[in-house]
């Protein structure tokens, strides 16, 4: 299997916000402030950002998974960081090198902006996404704690 990771553009929309249900499937769960349009929204100002980018998986031309990348803050003990949101494959195309192609352009892209890594948040009951960023070299340095406004 051929797979295709490119950055979103405007009329990339619409598969990319079909792709965002797949974020709240257990053992995950739709945030209570979430609804399409402000959605929409986002993913407008990700794509015109300029230090903010969608990279789309593409299987035979249909789009499969995606993830979101920002230059995000400099950290006084680390440098740079590449924050990396909102990463899913569809569930027929994981184990099937979407998920990897997908992480190995992020970290093409951080090195491009000049950050020094690169990091995500995983919920605690994602064991699998756990294993597969094991498996490609990421390491678990801390625990994350939210307090919604």
């Amino acid at each position: 299997m051929t797979v295709n990771v490119r950055k979103a553009r405007f009329d990339d929309e619409e598969e990319i916000l079909a792709l965002i249900p797949e974020l709240f499937a257990p053992p995950g769960s739709k945030p209570t402030r979430y609804d399409k349009e402000s959605a929409r929204e986002a993913v407008q100002r990700v794509i015109s950002g300029d230090k903010s980018d969608i990279l789309l998986a593409e299987v035979s031309g249909k789009v499969v998974g995606m993830l979101v990348l920002y230059v995000d803050i400099m950290m006084i003990r680390f440098g740079l960081r590449c924050w990396l949101e909102d990463f899913v494959v569809l569930p027929e195309h994981r184990s099937q090198g979407a998920g990897k192609a997908l992480l190995d352009a992020a970290s093409r892209w951080a090195r491009a902006y000049g950050c020094t890594h690169l990091q995500l948040n995983s919920g605690n009951g994602r064991s699998d996404a756990h294993r597969f960023y094991k498996s490609n070299g990421m390491k678990q340095e801390s625990l994350s704690f939210q307090l919604p406004l």
